[in-house]
């Protein structure tokens, strides 16, 4: 009971707020540039990215709770290795998401979050 309402706790500092879109909608600029940053994902990467990781990580890949949540350039920082890693076992705050995502889904987003450089 604790442990979910920490993740509650947590995933609600994640939401937007005031905004009439649920994931903060935009301007047509900042649609195309999170488009452009979509870009080489498949659909399934585009769709677990969006259903899992959008909320704390941002449309732009911006980070939404502070700096450690930019994933623009993450490939330059960690390895496909490290943040296959990073999103089984999480850590820094990051849920793990290990038994909740299939390992093709794990594998897809890191081969396409290593290409960030």
């Amino acid at each position: 009971m604790l442990l979910s309402a920490a993740l509650l706790v947590t995933l609600s500092a994640c939401t937007p707020k005031n905004s009439a879109e649920p994931f903060g909608g935009g301007t047509k600029q900042a649609d195309t540039a999170a488009a452009n940053l979509m870009a080489g994902a498949s659909d399934q990467v585009q769709a677990t990215y969006k259903q899992r990781c959008l909320s704390c990580h941002g449309n732009s890949l911006e980070g939404k709770i502070g700096p450690k949540t930019n994933l623009q350039k993450i490939g330059a920082r960690l390895t496909k290795e490290q943040i296959i890693a990073q999103i089984n076992k999480g850590g820094g705050g990051m849920p793990g998401f290990a038994g909740q995502l299939k390992p093709e889904e794990i594998d897809g987003l890191a081969e396409w979050l290593a290409g960030k450089k």
